[in-house]
C-alpha cells in the first residue's frame, strides 16, 4: 500500500471521528442524538469544533427556555471564553450563564493527567477509544484527584478505566462518572 493511500486512510479516520466525536453530557449516551433538539445538537457541535477542546476537558451544558448553563473544568482559561463565545450564536440560545472551572496551572497535575492517559488508552480494552479526535473518555485531575468523565459502552470498559487510572502513581483519588451505553449481556 503506497504512503498516500496510508495518509488518505487516517485522513478519512480522523475526519469520521471528529464528526462522530462524543461529548460528556448529563444525558445517557444510548439516546443522546435522538433525544437532543436541533439547538443542543448545534450547541454540542460547537464545543466539540473548538480546537484547543481535548480529553483533559469536560463541558457540558444545561438548556433551560434559552438561557444555556456551561459546566464542568478545562484546562486553558481561553477555552472557558472561547466556549461561550462559541454558543453564544446558536439559535435557540438567549443568555450564557458560564459556570465551567478553570482547573489550576500543576506540573504534578500535568504529569498525573499524561500519566492516566496512557494508562487508560495504552489498554488493549480501551485503546479503540484513543484514536478518536476527541476521546470519549475525559480525565481531569485537580490536585492530583482524578475524575474520569464522558461514555464508554460497557461496564467492564468502565471498570477497567477505573482500575487503570486508580494504578498511575501519585494520583490520590478516582471519581469514576463514565457512562455507560448498554449492559454488558445485551451483546
Amino acid at each position: 500500500m503506497s504512503l498516500r493511500k496510508k495518509l488518505l486512510g487516517v485522513i478519512v479516520l480522523l475526519v469520521t471521528a471528529v464528526i462522530g466525536a462524543p461529548l460528556a453530557m448529563a444525558k445517557p449516551a444510548r439516546d443522546l442524538n435522538s433525544s437532543l433538539s436541533r439547538t443542543d445538537r448545534q450547541i454540542r457541535h460547537e464545543i466539540v469544533m473548538l480546537p484547543y477542546y481535548g480529553v483533559f476537558d469536560n463541558i457540558a451544558f444545561k438548556l433551560e427556555d434559552g438561557r444555556l448553563t456551561l459546566l464542568g473544568q478545562v484546562t486553558r482559561p481561553t477555552l472557558r471564553s472561547d466556549v461561550e463565545r462559541a454558543v453564544k450564536g446558536v439559535e435557540g440560545v438567549e443568555s450564557v450563564d458560564n459556570k465551567i472551572e478553570v482547573l489550576p496551572l500543576s506540573p504534578f497535575d500535568d504529569r498525573i493527567r499524561r500519566a492516566v492517559y496512557r494508562a487508560i488508552y495504552g489498554d488493549a480494552t480501551l485503546f479503540r477509544y484513543g484514536l478518536q479526535a476527541v476521546p470519549p473518555i475525559h480525565i481531569i485531575v485537580k490536585n492530583g484527584n482524578v475524575a474520569l468523565e464522558g461514555v464508554v459502552s460497557t461496564e467492564s470498559e468502565k471498570n477497567v478505566a477505573n482500575i487503570r487510572a486508580n494504578g498511575v502513581s501519585g494520583v490520590f483519588s478516582v471519581t469514576n462518572n463514565l457512562q455507560v451505553e448498554r449492559s454488558d449481556n445485551s451483546r
